[in-house]
């Protein structure tokens, strides 16, 4: 009788040995649980495109902004995308078109603004009574929701036979302003720079 209840207690002691190194061989093959904590996002790239182009519409539906970029690069801690070889290409009716281009830039989060970098140029097309204009500067920033052009570098600014260089520039659009800030020098050829469209002030 006490034999057979050895017997059993051993075996149950195995039985219990077994199965406890059962359980441990499976929790070492099971995936590692996930960490309930948000994940940190880095500065990475999270999606990229080639040959970019993005329209915006103004409230009538009607184009008012045109970006095209040779290549973007989208991060996502900031939500910014970092453009190759962008241009702009702003629309409004009844006034010429102004073209923007740089060897790269920057489009911020919610695509309210873009920046350019580097050899950067902004044109406006000859008007009935305005000849062409063309800025160039480092850097020139486009406020897409107040249709403002700013910059805080140096500036050199070209207007028919005239050339003017500031240390800083705010053009508006839709008024056709030119706000020249800081030391601003050149040359006011006669007729071709100040018109009842565009102004220059130091």
């Amino acid at each position: 009788m006490l034999a057979r209840a050895r017997a059993q207690w051993l075996s149950l002691l195995i039985v219990a040995v077994l199965a406890g190194a059962s359980y441990w061989l499976l929790q070492l093959h099971l995936p590692a649980a996930t960490s309930s904590a948000p994940s940190v996002k880095q500065h990475r790239p999270d999606y990229f495109a080639d040959n970019l182009s993005i329209t915006l519409l103004d409230q009538t539906g009607a184009t008012q902004y045109r970006i095209n970029a040779a290549k973007m690069v989208h991060y996502e801690d900031n939500d910014d995308t970092e453009v190759v070889f962008p241009a702009v290409r702003v629309f409004v009716a009844g006034q010429p078109d102004v073209t923007s281009f740089a060897k790269r830039g920057k489009i911020n989060h919610d695509g309210s603004m873009v920046d350019l970098y580097d050899d950067a140029h902004v044109r406006r097309a000859a008007g009935v009574q305005d000849p062409a204009l063309e800025a160039e500067s480092q850097h020139f920033r486009f406020l897409l929701n107040d249709d403002i052009v700013q910059t805080e570098q140096p500036v050199k600014l070209k207007r028919g036979a005239s050339i003017v260089t500031a240390s800083g520039m705010t053009y508006n659009n839709l008024t056709r302003v030119v706000k020249l800030v800081g030391q601003v020098r050149g040359m006011i050829a006669a007729d071709t720079f100040i018109s009842r469209s565009a102004s220059s002030s130091r």
